[in-house]
This record gives C-alpha cells, structure tokens and sequence, in this order.
C-alpha cells in the first residue's frame, strides 16, 4: 500500500538542498526513510537502505538508460538523438553486465594500482609546484587555483596530454558544462544544447589523442587504454574516448571537490586543522576518508529495480528509480557516532562516497592519494590557511557537491 508522507515531496531543485542539504536529510531519515519525489522515484536516506541497494547487483543496476532519462522530460522525448546523453548511456557506470563487465575489466586493467602508486612522487612535485604560484600573494580563490588546477593537471600527465595544450582550459570548461546530463532533472534547450556542444567538442579531442597514441605509443594511461584487450576484446576508438571523456571528468571534478569540502571542513572545525598540522603523516589519509563521510562530492545516486525488491518495508516494482543519498547515508547515527562531527581521528572508511557494488568508483585510489598529498603539503606550507567559512560559493546542481569558488588567506 502507498505511503503517507508527513514531509514535502523531494524535491532535487530546492536552493537549500545546495546551500546546506543535511537538515532535509535529517528529516528524510528520521521521518520517511523510503520516500516518494515528485517525479517518481523513491529516495532512500539511511546507512543501511543506501548500502543494500548500491550492493546489491542482482535486484538494483543501471536498468533502460532510455526511460531513465525520459522520467524527467516524457516518454516522447528522443534521448539518443543527444550527443550528450548518447555519450551518457555508453559509459561503463550507466551500464549493467556483460556490457559493464566487460568495459570496466579492459579500464582497470590500464589504471592499475600500480600506476597509481607510481604517481606519488609527480603528484607531490605538482602540488609544491601550485603552492609555489600563490604562497607569497598570503591570498587566493583556492579552487581556482588549486582544487581544480591538482587533478587536472594529474589527469593531463597521467593520460599524456600536455599541460600547456592551448585547449586544455577548453576541455576544462567542456566538461564543467556537460557534466550538467548527470543531474536528477529535464534540462532547458539551452542547456541541453550546451552540453551537446561540448561533449561533440570532447570526443573530437580525445579522438585525436587516441589516434596519435596508436600511431605514437607513450608510457601513459591513454597508451595503456589502446593496449588493452585484444582482438574484438580490444576497446574501439569510440569506446576510448567515451572512457576517456568519464575518466577526466570524475577525476578532476569530484577530487576537486573534495580539496575544497575539506578546507571549508578545517576552518569550520580549526582544532582539527591543528591536529592535521601535528601529525600530517599520520592523520592524512583518515583525514581524506572524514571529508569524504562529512562533506561528500557525491551527493547522490540512481539505481533501477532489475526485479521487485522491498525497501524499509516498501515494495519496490521492477522498473522503479531509486536516489540513493549517499550524503545522507554518510551522517546517519544508526551507523557513525556523532555523524554531525567532523573529526580527523575517526578513521572510518565505511562511508559510501565512492558508491559500491559493481560501480564502485574505479578512479577511488587515486583520489584518495591526491587529497592525502595535497593536504599534507597545505598543512605543512600554509599551516595558517584559512577559507572564508561564511558565504561558499556552491556550485549549481544537486548530484556533485562542491564550491565554484572559494576565497582563502594565510
């Protein structure tokens, strides 16, 4: 039988759901932990619901990535005919198996471990580097010129395109604006246009990468790609640079957010900036993990019944859309004590920031080593660092929290 809710439908456009998104959690949690949203779906909020669902690859998965999108404009709305959103459908997260499987296998197998440690040393050389354009100014938009700046340059030497490439600050913005298809809404013609325009813009860029490296082999990620798989196993031209474009993106997006959400975190909570300070070896990397619990870059995710399954009590049919609140998941006192606290010394890796399941974020190790270096280095150049706590600059959108801007002294 159909719920009776005590609270306003969800509702992803809400100015406060940027602004500060927690109290709406808090009630969704306390009061309606399987809820209804105006446009259908059903959001889940505790620990526990958002957890089963994302684990759970047998009842929940990408499901018809057509009517996923046409929930939120009509069943008349031709999706595919978006270069955007046709890009959007064939990336390994929006997939199920075999399709997924096999997509993610060939990436992980060139984003190793490995390679990832073996960026430790170049990652730490890029951050002093940063560091080193702005320290003397005592003042700076920290995401401007660092939150941003780290990953993508990371990304530029990591899939071997050249930092001083005069269209890199292009494909910066390209993504930025079409990045927009993944949020939980019917996008204006404008912005639908928008973000066509620039993922046509992207797949011409990452194609002339990909062909160089076929014809010119480097010891990089984009190589490594174009040697993954043999034969028909082998990844298409197509399908490089669909990877390519959602390996860029997540990488420089959501690690930006994080540098960002966690100074906003310090200088909300300046006693656990001193103890970072203290002991910076010791506390970084359980640092990383209470931004990502605290203030996490993703807010939020969708999964698809691929059977009927029962959540906190309610049906779910097979069909249905499910928001899984990650941010709310992540400060639910069922499973972390004090969750309204942010405290470096938790040490607590079992938030869902990085999703779970299958769709486990590949590129997770790697944002955990930029955000370990990269505090580690603030804290030991900057240790007087401070943002301006009172009026961040969110960003548009609901699915990706993260600052535009935000203003730093020291």
């Amino acid at each position: 039988m159909e719920k009776t809710h005590t609270i306003t439908p969800f509702n992803p456009d809400a100015p406060n759901l940027k602004s500060d998104p927690y109290p709406i959690f808090k009630s969704l949690r306390e009061e309606d932990p399987i809820h209804r949203a105006e446009a259908g779906y059903w959001v889940v909020s505790r620990y526990e619901d958002v957890r089963n669902t994302l684990m759970d690859r047998q009842g929940f998965g990408q499901g018809d990535f057509v009517k996923n999108i046409q929930l939120f404009y009509g069943p008349e709305f031709d999706v595919l005919s978006h270069t955007s959103y046709k890009w959007l459908s064939e990336i390994f997260l929006m997939q199920d198996p075999p399709h997924h499987t096999r997509l993610r296998s060939l990436v992980t197998g060139a984003l190793t471990a490995k390679r990832v440690r073996a960026m430790e040393p170049r990652i730490r050389e890029i951050t002093n580097q940063l560091i080193d354009d702005f320290e003397t100014d005592r003042k700076t938009d920290i995401i401007a010129n660092f939150a941003y700046k780290l990953p993508v340059l990371v990304m530029c030497d990591m899939l071997g395109v050249a930092p001083d490439d005069e269209r890199l600050d292009l494909v910066i913005d390209a993504i930025a604006q079409s990045f927009i298809i993944f949020e939980a809404r019917a996008l204006s013609d404008k912005e639908l246009a928008v973000a066509d325009r620039e993922i046509a813009f992207l797949e011409e860029f990452f194609g002339e990468l990909f062909e160089k490296r076929r014809a010119e082999p480097q010891d990089d990620l984009t190589t490594a790609l174009v040697q993954s798989g043999t034969g028909e196993d082998a990844l298409s031209l197509h399908e490089l640079v669909t990877v390519a474009i959602g390996l860029f993106g997540a990488g420089f997006e959501t690690t930006a957010h994080l540098i960002g959400n966690g100074l906003l975190c310090f200088s909300r909570f300046p006693e656990q900036w001193e103890k970072l300070r203290n002991d910076p070896e010791r506390l970084s990397a359980a640092a990383i993990n209470e931004i990502l619990r605290y203030e996490s870059s993703l807010i939020a995710t969708y999964r698809t019944a691929l059977e009927p399954r029962v959540i906190h009590g309610q049906e779910i049919a097979e069909g249905e859309k499910v928001l899984t609140l990650i941010g709310a998941a992540n400060r639910d006192p069922r499973h972390f004590e004090r969750p309204d606290e942010f405290d470096i010394t938790r040490n607590d890796a079992t938030h869902m920031s990085f999703g779970g399941g299958i769709h486990f974020c590949v590129g997770a190790e790697l944002a955990r080593l930029e955000g370990r270096i990269a505090f580690a280095e603030l804290v030991r150049r900057l240790p007087e660092l401070k943002v301006d706590v009172q009026t961040p600059a969110w960003r548009d959108g609901f699915m990706f929290r993260g600052m535009a801007r935000l203003p730093a002294e020291w």
